[in-house]
């Protein structure tokens, strides 16, 4: 037996963002966004879309959110807008995760309440949390079809994951207009984590046949765009099928969550400062390497992927194709010597993520 359920409502297309006030039906909202959101126009945009229905903007938001800065704009968000019902999260993935947080209601409107909440485990109260719509302005994330948010704790040396039925945005737009003007290192990072979200999700424990075929047909169109995209840039066409690759694994990944290659990320990124896009997928042909062997509906698609008859050659054509990135896929390369790979792969594969890798490792 299977399930898949995903219940974000998906606009995609050039000029989708003027589908917002439609979407917000007369209701009030906050902005959150990136500080160079207004110098793009985007924030002015919005503004001329949504006029008295925009209550307020919040644009600080930095990348890989942290729960030093998250507090203070959780306790405006939740005291000062406690009567707007939704946030409209505009940017990559740390704005949409940040909103998600911001979202979350508490007992007593406590940011040390959904910390608590953060480190035990459980639900909030199903009451008075606000809505999300999400737009992306790149094309990797996936946040805006999941319900799952990374928040870091750079002073504690962790990461948490917040995970609540509210954190499902309502509604994505996907505007490809929107990501045209990012840059090659924010493209190639966020393409880059499109492609292990697809591949986590089919070496995945988790797996079912229709993130199976979501998972098979982003990763094959990430090979197929994401080196053109980076020759150039500024095509809409490009940025859009990068887009709609990115959309596919994130609706993979929203039911099956990612598996070791994430998890191994997560320390890479915090104690080696690796953008996440690069660390959760220099990794991959050495996760594909463990992955294959041990599922034939796995392996199947895994081979089909990359167009090869042999377990060898999908590794390889994998290695090509991020070394032709100009992303090394050696460890060392990194940072990481031979016996501490080891060691935080073995680490990786007893957390959370790693445990829904498709093989066990001893």
């Amino acid at each position: 037996m299977w399930t898949y359920h995903n219940p974000v409502r998906v606009i995609a297309g050039n000029s989708s963002l003027n589908r917002l006030p439609a979407l917000l039906a007369g209701r009030s909202c906050l902005l959150v966004t990136f500080p160079e959101a207004e110098g793009l126009g985007l924030v002015q945009r919005v503004r001329e879309l949504l006029g008295d229905q925009l209550r307020g903007v919040i644009d600080g938001i930095q990348p890989n959110p942290d729960v030093q800065w998250l507090a203070p704009l959780y306790a405006q968000v939740q005291h000062e807008h406690a009567d707007v019902p939704v946030i409209v999260a505009l940017g990559g993935g740390s704005a949409i995760d940040s909103a998600k947080a911001l979202l979350c209601a508490t007992h007593n409107g406590l940011f040390a309440e959904l910390l608590a909440v953060l480190e035990q485990g459980g639900q909030l109260p199903a009451a008075n949390h606000k809505a999300l719509i999400a737009i992306p302005t790149t094309a990797g994330t996936g946040s805006e079809v999941t319900p799952w948010a990374t928040l870091w704790d750079r002073a504690g040396g962790r990461k948490h994951s917040l995970h609540q039925r509210c954190t499902w945005p309502e509604a994505a737009i996907i505007d490809a207009e929107l990501m045209v003007s990012l840059p090659a290192g924010a493209t190639l990072a966020s393409g880059l984590d499109a492609l292990s979200h697809a591949l986590e999700s089919i070496w995945n424990l988790n797996r079912n046949p229709v993130s199976m075929a979501l998972a098979v047909q982003s990763a094959r169109r990430t090979l197929a765009t994401l080196p053109a995209l980076m020759q150039d840039l500024g095509s809409l066409q490009l940025r859009a099928a990068m887009a709609e690759a990115a959309l596919l694994a994130g609706l993979a990944f929203s039911n099956t969550r990612t598996a070791l290659a994430h998890s191994l990320s997560y320390d890479i990124t915090l104690q080696h400062g690796v953008p996440h896009g690069i660390a959760c997928s220099f990794s991959l042909p050495l996760v594909l390497e463990l992955a294959l062997g041990a599922d034939p509906a796995a392996d199947a698609a895994l081979l089909s992927i990359f167009h090869a008859m042999t377990p060898a050659a999908a590794i390889e054509r994998l290695r090509s194709f991020l070394h032709g990135l100009g992303v090394a896929t050696d460890p060392a390369h990194y940072g990481l010597a031979p016996d501490a790979w080891q060691a935080m792969v073995h680490k990786a594969a007893s957390g959370p993520r790693g445990r829904n890798f498709i093989r066990a490792l001893a």
